[in-house]
C-alpha cells in the first residue's frame, strides 16, 4: 500500500458492494486511490484484518489512519468530484452519526440483499 493514496476496502464478492464501487472507479479521482479487494484474502495492513473488512467498508488515509462505516464513506466521498460536498456534510456531527446508524441499520439487511441483487441481475442476464 502507497502511504500517499487514499486506500478503499471492499468486499468483491458482494454485487451490490462491485457495482457501488465500480461507479466509484469511474470517476476521476481528486487525490490518489487504491482499491483493495478484500474478499481476495491478501493482508490488508496494520489494524485491518480480512474478516472485520468483511464485515463493514474501510478508508486508510494517506497518513495510515484507518476509518470505517459511515466515516469510512464520507472520507472517500470527499476524494471524488461530485460527492466532496457530501461528503463534508456527513463528516460533521450529528450528520457524521446519521450516516453511521444509518450504516449499521444496513449491516443486517446486507446478506439479504445480496442475495436478492445476485438473482436479480442473473435474471436481467437471461432476459437479454
Amino acid at each position: 500500500m502507497n502511504p500517499t493514496e487514499l486506500t478503499i476496502y471492499f468486499d468483491g464478492s458482494c454485487p451490490l458492494c462491485r457495482r457501488e464501487i465500480a461507479l466509484y472507479q469511474g470517476l476521476p479521482p481528486r487525490e490518489a486511490l487504491q482499491w483493495v479487494d478484500v474478499s481476495a484474502g491478501q493482508p490488508l495492513g496494520e489494524g485491518l484484518s480480512c474478516e472485520a473488512a468483511m464485515r463493514r467498508f474501510h478508508v486508510r488515509e494517506p497518513g495510515g489512519r484507518l476509518l470505517s462505516g459511515g466515516a469510512a464513506f464520507a472520507r472517500l466521498w470527499r476524494a471524488l468530484p461530485g460527492w466532496r460536498v457530501l461528503g463534508w456534510c456527513f463528516a460533521w456531527p450529528p450528520l457524521s452519526w446519521l450516516l453511521e446508524l444509518t450504516y449499521r441499520a444496513f449491516l443486517p439487511l446486507r446478506p439479504r440483499l445480496q442475495r436478492l441483487a445476485k438473482r436479480w441481475w442473473r435474471d436481467q442476464q437471461t432476459s437479454t
